[in-house]
């Protein structure tokens, strides 16, 4: 006999089935013992004999064959796929058993503090809240992906493994290379760049790493880029019409989830960086006028307003400081102190950044000189501009950030699966280092 889904049960009424998964809970009722078995498509109610299921505890992995019923209509569950069903057990095999548990980890509020949560991530991740978690960040990379084809975007791989430091600074994973000397990559944006000369749109997802110096609720070492690159554009608004036309999508794209999704008005705000911190003062008090970024405060204080004056959750801020980008920014013609570029916060986080590319040869080799690089090292990416590169830009969204987000967690390491940090890699990290 085949094995079916539980999902399926209630298309075989009065016949006789073979299913599996593991025993989500048991009670015992004298005569009666009633387990809840789950697979990957929700939870049966079977009805054993206490012979079949002796000794057979929660997390065991049981392979259940026997007659589908309906259930009375007292019992019936209405909130289940499964509800109107029940599986009265004839033969019950164990695939594998399973140690005694450490705490209840099935409750709907898993009241576990982080590192609890995270040591025992291979249990935990069982949990049905936890498994909607990752299911939501499923649909995101779906929804992105999507909207990207529709507009002929074409997907390609970036590598991880790169021989330059593309975004700057030092907070860079180095990597022994066989004999030489190479990079985790921050980004995937030298590689989409150079594929714009082929397919003029390119998308990637990319496991992209940051080895910032800190533990927050809002950094990882290591996290997911949804990254797009088009060539062409008009102008950089061309970039946030699309950047807005994924984010709608996304979000359009979770309601069937019953998730409360962040607010957006008719159109998304924007606004120039130094107009958020004049905002800010007006608001707060705070004068952070001649700072070259926004702080977290910053950040949530102009989520407020935008959420007040516009009825958004969501806002784009545009214009930071020239010398505060990369140096493949391109500067704004009216005002070379300020860039072409953005980033979109939402509720109060910024979850994505972008902006207009410079595409002229000379003129990006004078910046890589300027920001203090040597233009033999950047040799490779160089080609793409040297033989002709048309007006472009692009943005990265940071996948596990929109999950946080869009579902209120507290902490970015709960929109991780496996997340990676300054004391974390599965589990937590000793005290010593390799010598």
């Amino acid at each position: 006999m085949k094995r079916i889904l539980n999902k399926e049960t209630p298309g075989y009424p009065d016949q006789e089935v073979k299913v599996a998964g593991w025993v989500d809970t048991r009670r015992d009722h004298g005569k009666i013992v009633f387990i809840d078995l789950r697979d990957r498509t929700g939870i049966l109610q079977v009805v054993c004999q206490p012979d079949l299921v002796k000794d057979v505890k929660e997390e065991y992995v049981l392979e259940i064959a026997g007659l589908v019923q309906k259930r009375p209509s007292h019992t019936v569950n209405k909130d289940m796929v499964t509800g109107e069903v029940e599986l009265r057990a004839q033969q019950v095999k164990i695939l594998a058993k399973a140690a005694s548990l450490p705490f209840d980890f099935m409750g709907k509020d898993l009241n576990l503090n982080l590192p609890t949560l995270l040591d025992y991530r291979p249990l935990t991740v069982r949990n049905l809240e936890i498994k909607n978690i990752f299911k939501v960040s499923e649909s995101i990379v779906e929804s992105f992906r999507k909207t990207l084809r529709s507009l002929d975007f074409t997907e390609f791989q970036s590598p991880n493994i790169v021989p330059v430091v593309a975004e700057g600074g030092a907070d860079v994973f180095h990597i022994d290379y066989y004999k030489y000397d190479a990079y985790l990559a921050q980004s995937p944006q030298i590689y989409k760049q150079i594929m714009l000369g082929a397919f003029e749109r390119v998308f990637t997802v990319a496991h992209v790493y940051r080895a910032e110096p800190s533990v927050t609720t809002r950094h990882m070492a290591e996290f997911t880029s949804l990254d797009a690159e088009m060539a062409f554009i008009d102008s950089w608004q061309d970039l946030m019409d699309t950047c807005e036309t994924i984010i709608r999508n996304i979000f359009a794209d979770l309601k069937p989830l019953k998730i409360d999704v962040p607010n957006l008005g008719q159109e998304i705000p924007k606004i120039k960086m130094r107009e958020v911190q004049k905002i800010i003062l007006e608001r707060t008090g705070r004068n952070n006028l001649k700072e070259p970024d926004l702080s977290p405060e910053d950040e949530q204080e102009i989520c407020l307003w935008a959420r007040e004056k516009y009825g958004s959750d969501v806002v784009f801020i545009t214009h930071y400081p020239t010398l505060k980008r990369p140096f493949y920014t391109h500067e704004d013609p009216v005002d070379p102190d300020y860039t072409l570029s953005f980033d979109v916060l939402c509720r109060g986080l910024e979850i994505v950044t972008g902006g207009q590319r410079i595409n002229e040869y000379d003129k990006l080799v004078k910046n890589i000189k300027k920001w203090g690089n040597k233009t033999d090292t950047f040799s490779f990416y160089l080609q793409a501009f040297k033989y002709g590169m048309p007006p472009e830009g692009g943005f990265a969204f940071g996948l596990e950030r929109i999950v946080k987000q869009v579902l209120n967690l507290k902490n970015i390491r709960e929109a991780a699966p496996f997340p990676r940090d300054m004391e974390r890699i599965d589990n937590k990290l000793k005290k010593t280092r390799k010598k």
